[in-house]
């Protein structure tokens, strides 16, 4: 049996018919089962006396293994990970899958490198410590029913942590599982409540301080709450935030306010007892909504 791996090597774009681990075991195999020294078994559980495979065998099998393959083929023994370390057999996988990257003598990184990297596609990285705090955030909320004000308060950053409110008692039940759910939410109790009639029109405008820089954003401006959800007792309105030019790309996130009240005692009005704000659109935990906050177009 002749093994010609300078054949290989001394293709431009190497580019073989790729076969699994399992037939390379199979391949190896079949071209050692005369070999009286050799002690290998069919199967992934394989084991070898200390007298290993010719490295000119797995030379030849090597280029033809996928990279997850080639990848595993590393960990069997101290032979095998020396000689499946040749950015080669990386190449070669590499040809298969992006063919172009051979096409350049001096690619940015190792063919080992470039596979292991981008072979699986990372849907969702984890998110970096926030610079910001709530700590860090002062509140202004204001809301009017035409033009008569509310509710003005302005609210420490901390008051909206997750856990620091218990939902009162008599509200609907669909209110209920909802604040006692598991997703994050930033909701302010609202003492004392007020009510606000169906027919009139309610608005409300809520500005974000930050203490560390004494600059200031607007997340809501004016907007209307009209969007009422009878069945879970809210009432909703929401505005697009502004960000900051370093943030070019990004748009259409919008601000979230709700204004939560009581199972109606009187049908013409709403009896709110608290606040809700979100970003469902980008943030669901305070770390993703401190990074959110902190590209906002901030104004001193």
């Amino acid at each position: 049996m002749c093994l010609d791996f300078d054949f290989y090597r001394s293709k431009v774009n190497p580019s073989p018919p790729f076969i699994s681990l399992v037939d390379c075991h199979e391949i190896v195999f079949n071209h050692t089962a005369d070999w009286d020294h050799l002690t290998i078994r069919r199967d992934l559980n394989f084991t070898f006396s200390s007298d290993m495979l010719p490295d000119e065998m797995l030379k030849a099998v090597f280029p033809l293994l996928e990279g997850t393959d080639l990848t595993a083929c590393m960990s069997v023994c101290k032979q095998w990970k020396q000689i499946a370390q040749d950015d080669y057999f990386w190449k070669c996988v590499c040809a298969k899958r992006w063919p172009s990257t051979c096409n350049n003598q001096s690619p940015p990184m190792t063919y080992r490198k470039l596979f292991t990297t981008f072979y699986k596609r990372e849907h969702r990285k984890t998110l970096l410590p926030p610079r910001i705090s709530l700590s860090d955030l002062d509140f202004y909320i204001d809301v009017w029913a035409d033009d008569d004000l509310l509710f003005s308060q302005v609210v420490a950053g901390p008051v909206f942590r997750k856990g620091n409110w218990t939902p009162p008692p008599g509200i609907c039940n669909i209110l209920r599982h909802y604040l006692e759910g598991p997703e994050y939410k930033m909701i302010l109790p609202v003492e004392p409540r007020f009510t606000v009639p169906y027919t009139q029109t309610v608005s409300v405008s809520v500005l974000v301080a930050r203490k560390d820089t004494d600059k200031v954003a607007c997340l809501i401006n004016r907007s209307m709450f009209d969007y009422i959800d009878r069945s879970s007792y809210r009432a909703l309105a929401f505005d697009y935030l502004v960000f900051s030019p370093v943030y070019p790309f990004v748009s259409s996130i919008r601000a979230w306010i709700s204004l939560l009240f009581m199972e109606h005692v009187n049908e013409n009005v709403i009896n709110v007892f608290g606040i809700e704000i979100d970003f469902c659109d980008a943030a669901n935990s305070e770390d993703e909504v401190l990074w959110l906050l902190d590209m906002l177009d901030w104004k001193r």
